[in-house]
């Protein structure tokens, strides 16, 4: 979506269809919108503080557009205003919308110019990006990242074409991990991935795990790698665009005073945060 101006019918189109939709955009492409709008503390919301608080301007263009993107995607998929939504946070980092509960659920990535976001109406969903050309050292991470299934399948093959399995491979588990709310607190080595004879990518569980988790790796402007992971539950009635009804002036600025301070997520130099 090159910018909140851009047209969400398909957005939309795509939730009714499928019950959850990704969207991605570059934090340039949005940049000029976001900060002439006059809107822009009202859009933030709860997160004013934390975007006025980032360290850099890079940072905090990224934070507020990132943040932009997630209530234009949500609120397309709900058909409401951006404004009349509230984006919240679980103790995990996870973002969540104020009033909508487990009905609705969010994931956030970012990397460099690419932010990604997820909404779903029928299950939990993560996603992840990462440039695809980033130099990782297999040997640091093998032991992180694989586990020994996975390992022995990457040692036997090319160097190229094992570092491309390991950053699939770190995408995926960084998408799932997402979903299911743990984020990096679930050990990576821990969490195995095979492909199929179509090549789609299979977890390591339990049959009647399995079968309720889709994964999925895209190329995105040729640059960047973008995972999701999303759990199948049966589509439910969409929650009331009613139920999402912006906070009175006065309650937002009592709550200004209580924000927590910006966090910094912090695990390797370039990957995506939430």
């Amino acid at each position: 979506m090159a910018g909140p101006q851009h047209p969400w019918d398909q957005v939309a189109e795509r939730a009714q269809t499928t019950g959850h939709v990704v969207v991605h955009t570059s934090w340039g492409e949005w940049l000029t919108a976001a900060l002439l709008d006059p809107e822009l503390r009202t859009l933030l919301g709860r997160d004013w503080p934390r975007y006025r608080e980032a360290p850099t301007p890079p940072s905090r263009f990224v934070f507020a557009v990132s943040r932009l993107v997630v209530k234009h995607t949500a609120a397309a998929v709900l058909e409401v205003a951006p404004g009349d939504l509230d984006i919240a946070y679980q103790p995990s980092g996870r973002p969540t919308l104020r009033g909508f509960g487990e009905e609705l659920q969010l994931s956030l990535a970012h990397t460099e110019e690419l932010i990604v976001a997820a909404v779903s109406l029928n299950g939990p969903i993560g996603v992840d990006a990462e440039v695809s050309t980033r130099e990782m050292s297999y040997d640091l991470l093998r032991p992180q990242v694989c586990t020994e299934r996975e390992a022995n399948v990457l040692d036997a093959l090319p160097d190229g074409e094992r570092m491309a399995r390991l950053l699939r491979l770190w995408t995926l588990k960084e998408a799932y991990t997402k979903a299911l709310g743990q984020g990096m607190r679930r050990r990576f080595s821990a969490v195995g991935f095979h492909w199929d004879a179509d090549g789609h990518p299979v977890l390591d569980e339990e049959a009647e795990l399995v079968d309720d988790w889709s994964f999925a790796t895209h190329c995105v402007h040729g640059r960047y790698l973008v995972s999701q992971a999303h759990r199948r539950t049966p589509l439910e009635t969409r929650p009331p665009a009613a139920s999402a009804v912006p906070p009175s002036p006065d309650a937002v600025v009592a709550e200004r005073g209580r924000e927590e301070p910006l966090r910094q997520v912090v695990a390797f130099p370039g990957r995506s945060g939430r």
